[in-house]
């Protein structure tokens, strides 16, 4: 078996973990305890009703939020005309760059306690809710931020 740091040809842009909520709790505790989360950017996507948690390893400073900007910048669009649609830990960034975020109907509970726009869930056509919205044509809207 080849070592990793041997069979890389460039630096790592990512590295995933995928496994139990509990395991994955474990696996961000030890990221903390080493201080390496100080270094690198920690995002973590959980699913608690399937058991599952993913932990994202990147590189400092970056996010989906600071893509979104780089994007909008690069664009022309300031942040009031950017829309973002999430329903996890890991978009919370790219959420607050966006003059218009959106969350889904079953987002997790952290991004729910922030009064963002609430489109319909994930697997009930809730992008296409949140497009219609922004287009002026929505009827459903589960609710708006206060």
């Amino acid at each position: 078996m080849v070592p990793i740091e041997d069979a890389l040809v460039s630096d790592p842009v990512q590295a995933m973990f995928c496994g139990t909520m509990a395991r994955m709790a474990q696996a961000l505790q030890a990221l903390d305890r080493s201080g390496m989360d100080r270094s690198v950017t920690v995002l973590r996507t959980e699913y608690p009703a399937r058991d599952l948690s993913m932990i994202d390893v990147l590189n400092s400073g970056c996010s989906k939020g600071h893509a979104l900007e780089r994007w909008a910048t690069y664009r022309g669009f300031n942040r009031e005309q950017v829309m973002a649609i999430g329903d996890n830990h890991n978009d919370v960034e790219m959420l607050e760059f966006a003059g218009h975020p959106v969350i889904m109907g079953n987002a997790c509970e952290e991004l729910r306690n922030r009064g963002w726009t609430v489109t319909r869930r994930n697997d009930a056509c809730g992008i296409a809710a949140a497009v219609d919205l922004a287009l002026g044509v929505a009827t459903d809207v589960v609710g708006v931020r206060s």
